[in-house]
């Protein structure tokens, strides 16, 4: 039976600006995050992932690093996050940082030395290219953040390449310096006791050596974003095989401690996240799973992807799954309510590991965020496209007091506005709540065996929009259904019994016994019953 960090994991996601301010000034902090740390035991994850609290400008709130050694003010200091890990580790709370490799900010000490000159020893940090001869980019690339890829510095008539913001150049992580000067960063943090990183853009990392224009996508249709609605076919910025290696060193420093973990951000086909797995060592190494963000919200899609990933990956690998963060709609805002209850069935019913952005646990939804309140650089560099991330970083809903409970002055993004009823105060007085679904949800995924080391079995059904399967471990058998549909349907599984363990509604009784063999599923729902 396999156990331990990191096997069958709950890691809650936090976004530190968001989450809770201890001083007043608006910005969620790290004296915050201390303060709720009874809410995380008592909600029963594993560990927490902090997005980004390095020393940063914040054009891109974190991701922008000045100093990746350092903490940010506006979050507090080190002795505040020495304080965090230490308080976490004393409640059995892991802490995974956000490890950001692919660029820094364009005032970190090392691009200012790069950008003074051509010929500064830090030249070679980033990636810098001539003009063409008539002056214009050296290629066709494109940012993700819409546009060029190339920023042109007039002092030394060079461009230098940025796969996101104009202010975010990317590291050369050819250079041998690079390498061996990030590697120390992620030494600096696992010596500080952190438990292992979140590892952003990871797909980014490398690009084409020879600079070669990128094909256009022959099925393109104009009239949204450019580079997300794949305006070219990005197989030279994207997915270099140089990134395998590379992620295949950082494992190797993580296996320099004991039990550290890495995950990886790629938004990639689920033969590259196969490849990605068999690549890199296993025992301390994740690539997230987004095809609960990713897939339309339909029985059949998430059946027909989950079957094939878990046939290719097979018992001996552990799955990542996560149904929202920092970057994507949440998820009620995607499905709706009911079906934002099966998606936390879903997500923690399956194998693996399991990652939950703060506020889904209490049914949060996205704010449309005024024009004169929005900051998000995303949407900022393509106005009018709707592409802003700030609706769903809103302050997290504590209480039905003033701010939502989050800070006792103006938040840096206003509050949603039912805060009232949608908050964790609120939703730990009824039984039936998210708060209280995801609660138990988790204290199942933790100590039942079917559920914490069984094999996923997937069941073959032809009712519209239900996903069945099973989790089996030994002579212990859980069967899963969620009814995607508004519709309720009846079941012919299996002639057993079972008894009910939890729904999505939270409103049939525990140990309720159901006849598998007439199974009456009700609209929206999802069912959880252990076999007798």
């Amino acid at each position: 039976m396999r156990k331990g960090w990191p096997f069958n994991a709950v890691i809650y996601q936090i976004y530190p600006r968001s989450f809770n301010d201890s001083n007043g000034d608006g910005i969620g902090d790290i004296k915050g995050i201390i303060k709720k740390i009874g809410y995380l035991k008592d909600l029963g994850v594993d560990a927490v992932w902090l997005s980004p609290i390095y020393k940063s400008p914040q054009r891109d709130f974190g991701y922008d690093i000045d100093d990746h050694k350092a903490i940010d003010p506006i979050f507090g200091n080190m002795a505040d996050f020495d304080e965090l890990v230490l308080r976490l580790h004393e409640n059995n709370i892991k802490i995974i940082m956000d490890f950001v490799p692919n660029h820094t900010s364009s005032s970190h000490p090392w691009f200012i030395e790069s950008r003074s000159n051509k010929t500064n020893p830090k030249r070679d940090w980033y990636v810098w290219r001539d003009p063409k001869p008539n002056g214009e980019p050296p290629n066709n690339w494109m940012s993700a953040f819409g546009g060029s890829a190339w920023k042109l510095d007039k002092e030394t008539n060079q461009y230098f390449y940025h796969a996101f913001d104009e202010h975010q150049p990317d590291l050369n992580w050819n250079n041998p310096e690079v390498k061996k000067e990030m590697f120390g960063v992620m030494r600096f943090w696992l010596d500080k006791g952190v438990d292992g990183f979140r590892t952003d853009a990871v797909d980014y990392l490398f690009e084409d050596k020879g600079f070669k224009d990128e094909p256009i996508n022959p099925n393109y249709r104009p009239g949204f974003h450019q580079y997300t609605d794949q305006e070219l076919l990005h197989i030279y910025t994207n997915g270099q095989k140089e990134s395998i290696d590379l992620l295949r060193e950082m494992a190797n420093i993580l296996r320099e401690y004991e039990d550290k973990f890495m995950v990886t951000e790629a938004a990639t086909t689920l033969s590259e996240l196969i490849k990605m797995y068999k690549a890199v060592d296993w025992h301390s190494y994740h690539p997230f799973n987004f095809s609960l963000i990713n897939l339309p919200w339909l029985a059949a899609h998430h059946k027909e992807y989950i079957d094939e990933y878990e046939k290719r990956l097979g018992p001996h690998y552990l799955p990542c799954y996560v149904t929202g963060n920092h970057d994507q709609p949440r998820v009620v805002t995607r499905v709706g309510k009911k079906q934002a209850r099966n998606a936390a069935l879903l997500l923690l019913t399956l194998r693996g590991n399991a990652f939950i952005y703060n506020g889904e646990e209490i049914g949060m939804r996205n704010r449309k965020i005024p024009k004169d309140k929005s900051n998000d650089t995303y949407d900022l560099s393509s106005p009018g496209l709707g592409l802003g991330r700030n609706g769903q970083r809103t302050p997290m809903q504590w209480n039905d007091t003033n701010n939502a409970g989050f800070s006792t002055n103006e938040p840096w993004l206003p509050v949603s506005l039912n805060y009232g009823k949608v908050n964790a105060e609120s939703e730990n007085n009824d039984p039936k709540s998210f708060l209280n679904l995801y609660k138990k949800l988790i204290r199942l995924k933790k100590n039942n065996l079917a559920l914490s080391n069984g094999d996923y079995v997937p069941l073959k059904i032809t009712v519209r929009n239900v996903f069945c399967f099973f989790r089996e471990y030994q002579d212990k058998k859980i069967f899963v259904a969620v009814n995607f549909g508004s519709k309720a349907r009846n079941l012919n599984i299996v002639n057993k019994k079972g008894k009910v363990l939890v729904n999505s509604f939270l409103n049939r009784k525990d140990g309720e016994l159901v006849d598998l063999s007439r199974l009456y599923l009700k609209a929206d729902e999802g069912i959880v019953i252990e076999l007798i």
